[in-house]
């Protein structure tokens, strides 16, 4: 065996030794790589988390965005649970946020907004939609509320659930992605009863749905009627007004208003008036029409009483379809609530201006708020809405999106 010189086996050292680090460097280079991949998997299909902004008070405002398989994106603020924006694709794959709303938190805490206050994507609690005069009566004691609607109370008051700050907790399963929010209204707040404690979860499915649960529970008998407040524009946030939108509800009768928008008791056939949708009809094809429930609200504002059937109390039944035409999208709602409101966004005035630059006018959007009934503390023949301790109060919506050539495909 040859012997080998002293420099050439340090130089053959020096190279295995290069050889090694160069390996190594691209060990740990791929490694690296591999880590940013999932990292970039996990924000293109899971929860990211930023601030939003700040309260007056100092506290800070978080938003979570949410996506799924398929590439529909959720995005939600703590403050007031609000929905911000829901980007879905059209049948061309195109993507477009379909919810109504603004980009920065200082335009939700604006005046301008809290004059106007559509509750844009809001959480609405504890009651959403009207008390009669603000007033009920439970056990014999008679609560006083705000009075921020006319004569009436609406959406849970002045500092309803739509402007409060919302623990929030993102979460993964097999369904999809999520946030758990939750808030403590304490006895006596905006003048309801009991201290009662929320918990609102929205899962976004991977087979393109938003699950809505609400939970509450409390120490003393009070009325509860939690709902969801999107805006919706199935061509896009900002791009036209909602009338060729087509329109199901599957009611058979509505709850008819008083000149302030309170139930009268009765429930009201639709066969033969404007508020017929059993059928697909285009939300703009009857809307002005000469009928006084129309004058009342300028437009749809009304509850509709959803045909429940043999259906259970906790079972879901389709509420309404929804479908645009020119994009082809879908919206389907299931509920376990007894009704829905729908609202054609008469009282939008083109004052507020959303994310995408435009205005919102009259009817650029419409809300479909699964629930119990207006004034149900008020109105015994109504499903009650009193939640005593001891009891959970359960609700569940779903929201599922499509885009399809047409409205029975």
């Amino acid at each position: 065996m040859p012997i080998m010189h002293p420099q050439i086996r340090r130089a053959g050292s020096m190279l295995l030794l290069s050889a090694g680090t160069a390996a190594l460097l691209i060990n740990v280079a791929q490694a690296q790589t591999d880590k940013e991949s999932m990292a970039n998997s996990e924000a293109e299909h899971g929860v990211g988390k930023s601030v939003f902004g700040q309260l007056p008070d100092g506290r800070q405002v978080d938003v979570y965005q949410l996506t799924n398989a398929n590439g529909i994106e959720l995005r939600v603020a703590s403050y007031g649970g609000t929905i911000l924006s829901l980007k879905t694709p059209d049948l061309e794959g195109n993507v477009a946020d379909i919810v109504l709303g603004f980009d920065s938190l200082d335009e939700y805490l604006s005046d301008e907004y809290r004059k106007a206050n559509p509750y844009f994507g809001a959480i609405i609690g504890r009651y959403g939609n009207r008390i009669a005069e603000g007033q009920f009566t439970l056990e014999g004691e008679t609560y006083t509320l705000a009075t921020n609607d006319g004569d009436n109370h609406l959406h849970g008051g002045q500092q309803g659930f739509d402007r409060v700050l919302w623990e929030a907790e993102p979460f993964k399963n097999d369904e999809g992605t999520g946030l758990v929010l939750r808030y403590i209204s304490e006895d006596g707040e905006e003048g309801y009863p009991g201290r009662l404690e929320t918990q609102v979860t929205y899962t976004l499915t991977d087979d393109d749905s938003l699950i809505v649960d609400y939970k509450a529970e409390t120490d003393k008998a009070t009325p509860i009627n939690l709902t969801q407040h999107s805006y919706f524009n199935l061509k896009g946030e900002g791009n036209d007004s909602i009338l060729d939108h087509q329109l199901m509800l599957n009611a058979d009768a509505f709850t008819p208003v008083s000149e302030t928008l309170i139930p009268t008791g009765e429930l009201q056939p639709v066969e033969g008036t404007p508020f017929d949708f059993t059928q697909a009809t285009p939300i703009g094809e009857r809307i002005e029409q000469d009928n006084e429930q129309l004058s009342f609200g300028g437009g749809y504002d009304h509850n509709f009483v959803l045909n429940r059937d043999d259906a259970e109390r906790g079972d879901l039944v389709m509420a309404a379809k929804v479908w645009e035409p020119q994009s082809g999208r879908m919206l389907e709602i299931e509920t376990t609530e007894p009704g829905i409101q729908f609202y054609s966004g008469n009282f939008l005035t083109g004052d507020l201006t959303g994310k995408s630059g435009q205005a919102y006018p009259q009817r650029s959007g419409f809300a479909l708020e699964t629930q119990h009934f207006p004034d149900s503390p008020n109105q015994d023949a109504f499903p009650s809405t009193i939640l005593e301790p001891g009891e959970t109060y359960q609700s569940r919506t779903v929201f599922r999106f499509s885009a399809q050539d047409d409205m029975d495909t």
